[in-house]
């Protein structure tokens, strides 16, 4: 990150942070992840640059899940809603789909079961082809679990 911003570059800085920021949170070290993801965010707000802006905002969440405290879990919610908002407004289904299955997760495991299943299942519903990507096997493999335990 250091070599490329000192080309002056600035484009696709806050794609790069994010990845930096999931390779810390599966390294274990989601301090390090989230102070990525505020320079991401630091970099979204000042070129306009949002188009990974959802994915930032959720990455975010389940960083903060990382940390113990009922306080981290209102925020990872926040993020997650941030998340979905944004995609929505942006028409970005993939990332809808990443940003909804994250919540439901959340949900479920605060025992919303409905909730989590009204949420992701039409998010869900929308794709007609791909289903054989890691996001949508997650997603239908949450539902699945979702629908055997409402």
């Amino acid at each position: 990150m250091e070599r490329y911003r000192a080309t002056g570059a600035t484009l696709a800085s806050s794609w790069f942070l994010g990845m930096l920021a999931e390779a810390y949170g599966q390294g274990g070290d989601a301090k390090a992840g989230l102070r990525c993801v505020a320079e991401a965010l630091v970099v979204i707000e000042r070129t306009g640059e949002g188009y990974h802006a959802a994915e930032i905002h959720r990455l975010e969440g389940e960083l903060l899940l990382m940390q113990d405290g009922t306080a981290a879990v209102a925020q990872a919610e926040a993020c997650f809603r941030r998340s979905l908002a944004v995609a929505q407004c942006q028409g970005a289904k993939s990332h809808e789909l990443r940003s909804g299955t994250s919540l439901a997760r959340l949900w479920r495991a605060q025992g919303r079961l409905g909730e989590a299943h009204r949420l992701l299942a039409p998010i869900y519903d929308w794709f007609t082809e791909g289903f054989d990507t890691l996001d949508l096997q997650e997603a239908r493999r949450l539902l699945d679990e979702l629908s055997a335990e409402i």
